[in-house]
């Protein structure tokens, strides 16, 4: 993975990487209408959890999944185990209207 990662230095491309702490050490804030619930993890109900995170800057999605196609998942990290990356964009401040 840490090739993978200089990789996407190299390119000029990585913006943010970072792993997350299991769902033990976090917690989840539950909004109905104006009630706040605050749950303490680990979350046994979650069937999709996220374990970290790369943010890249790419002219397009088809660039975006070009890099991730490239994820050293089931070779390097987790042999043997289905993984699945979700590619996304990020909004920009500017495009967000109020």
């Amino acid at each position: 993975m840490g090739r993978y990662n200089d990789e996407l230095r190299r390119a000029g491309v990585l913006l943010d990487l970072n792993g997350l702490e299991s769902t033990e050490k976090g917690a989840k804030v539950k909004f109905n209408g104006t009630k706040r619930t605050v749950v303490d993890g680990p979350f046994s109900e979650a069937k999709e959890v996220i374990g970290g995170y790369w943010i890249i800057q790419v002219r397009s999605k088809e660039e975006a999944l070009e890099w991730a196609r490239r994820i050293p998942f089931g070779t390097e990290v987790h042999p043997g185990q289905d993984v699945e990356v979700e590619v996304r964009q990020v909004f920009e401040l500017d495009q967000l209207k109020h």
